[in-house]
């Protein structure tokens, strides 16, 4: 009898529905939810270019590209994400066994004796004192009738995927970030450089007016203007370099350094190529690389699970118990015949008042889809409003690196010249400090545009999903990208 109560396991397994909605993908975007691409002045964007794995080696610096990797390896953030992966992973694996029979093994043994004046002896000898030995074999299942414990199984499949791009969403993040403070670092120190070039250059028409002072040429309000020119070029110096100080910082806690730790790596922007060619993805393929909108999906699948485990609470549930073993007062006769017993049953329950509660929480799973569905299409547009913001800056980035070159050019010219006249007692002094200030601003300006330019062109491939899924995966028929190239399985 337990064999054949065994061999209906199967059958009710097969027989179960699932209960509550089946996870639909969201629809992508039509092709007209981005803009065709603008034209980029020095730079190409190209529909369909994929885009590489170690996107930041298109800036060709072998120092960032050392950098970029030393963070994956060490970034704290990077290491909690993976441990975060391992823990959705194995909750899920953990809960695969729900799916089968619990299946427990006991041995008890006890001495007693019997109230002989009271009751008969148990034993057959009619001892009233006596040894029992009982090993017992216990099995219990639970059928999964209506599909709540796949639903549950599917609810934590999703949470596993979407901590998976979740790691993906870290890794981009960190790389970006480290990307980034390597071109402000460059930009502060091009901007530290101009002002002492600045300063050096006040410092040489100061010079020249005192000269002219002692001659008779030019007032002492001319003298003490040059002196007001040099002090306000000198104010701006450390500003700039607390700044570079604190960019210095912030690259080595992405690193996983502390502050104190030396960075050997230096950058300046001439140590910088600017990419000259340019992924551009279309829509339907920007909503299966981006994590954030993988991570929002895999949310919503999880969300339409926990509705069908909501329901199914609400439903009977059937148990089926069975135990077999022996009994026997000696060791050496627990499996002599008529020692042995079995029991097999089958309980259904069915909730019948419990206060509302389980009305109330199915209420509130569904109410989380529809928060999880409203979730998703915010990430989907912010998504896409961050894709055409950085496109708008690279094309602003373009047109204000042309200007600013122009003007430095000019600026620089009329500085020299201003100069050459000065010194012929052509001009005024102010005419000189007038051009200094205007060249330094030039300058100054010159350096932010071409650090914004590198920065906005990093934001881009961020902002496409950084090209995870050509990461290699750590084995074959592996998942592609960071999260199956680290283990955590």
């Amino acid at each position: 009898m337990m064999r054949r109560a065994l061999t209906l396991i199967p059958a009710l397994c097969l027989a179960a529905c699932a209960v509550g909605p089946d996870y639909q993908t969201p629809d992508a975007p039509p092709p007209q939810a981005l803009a065709a691409p603008p034209k980029v002045a020095g730079q190409a964007l190209l529909a369909g270019r994929d885009i590489p794995a170690d996107w930041w080696a298109l800036f060709k610096s072998p120092a960032l590209d050392g950098l970029v990797r030393e963070a994956m390896a060490h970034n704290a953030d990077v290491a909690a994400a993976q441990a975060a992966l391992r823990v959705a992973r194995e909750n899920a694996l953990a809960n695969v066994g729900s799916f089968f029979p619990s299946v427990t093994g006991s041995f008890q043994a006890t001495r007693q004796k019997d109230p002989t004046g009271t009751v008969a002896p148990t034993a057959a000898n009619n001892a009233p004192q006596l040894n029992l030995f009982t090993p017992q074999l216990s099995i219990s299942y639970s059928p999964d009738l209506w599909g709540g414990i796949r639903r549950a199984q599917e609810a934590l499949d999703a949470t596993a995927e979407g901590q998976r791009f979740q790691v993906e969403a870290t890794y981009l993040t960190l790389t970006a970030n480290v990307v980034v403070a390597a071109v402000t670092e460059a930009s502060l120190r091009g901007q530290v450089a101009a002002t002492q070039s600045i300063i050096a250059d006040a410092d040489k028409a100061l010079t020249i007016l005192r000269r002219q002072r002692e001659l008779g040429q030019v007032s002492a309000a001319d003298v003490a203007a040059g002196e007001t020119a040099v002090a306000q070029a000198q104010q701006g110096l450390p500003a700039l370099e607390k700044q570079l100080e604190q960019q210095r910082h912030q690259l080595n806690a992405l690193l996983g350094r502390m502050p104190a730790d030396p960075t050997p790596e230096t950058f300046q922007l001439s140590d910088l190529t600017l990419p000259a060619e340019l992924p551009y993805s279309l829509p339907v393929r920007l909503v299966e690389q981006r994590p954030d909108i993988r991570l929002a999906a895999a949310n919503l699948h999880a969300a339409s699970a926990a509705v069908g485990v909501a329901i199914a609470d609400r439903l009977p549930n059937l148990t089926l118990s069975g135990a077999t073993g022996s009994s026997a007062s000696a060791l050496d006769s627990l499996f002599s015949p008529g020692n042995g017993f079995w029991n097999f049953g089958a309980t259904l329950t069915q909730p019948i008042f419990d206060g509302f509660s389980l009305m109330h929480k199915e209420r509130a799973a569904r109410a989380a889809l529809d928060q999880a569905a409203a979730q998703y299409r915010s990430t989907v547009v912010l998504a896409f409003q961050n894709v055409a913001d950085t496109l708008s800056a690279l094309k602003s980035d373009g047109d204000a690196l042309a200007a600013a070159q122009r003007a430095d050019a000019a600026a620089a010219h009329s500085l020299a010249l201003a100069r050459r006249q000065l010194e012929l007692g052509a001009v005024a002094p102010s005419v000189v400090l007038a051009a200094q200030q205007a060249a330094a601003q030039a300058r100054l300006t010159l350096v932010q545009a071409e650090a914004s330019r590198l920065m906005d062109t990093a934001a881009l491939f961020q902002a496409l999903g950084g090209g995870w899924w050509n990461v290699p995966p750590a084995e074959a028929g592996g998942e592609a990208g960071h999260a199956g190239a680290a283990g955590g399985t």
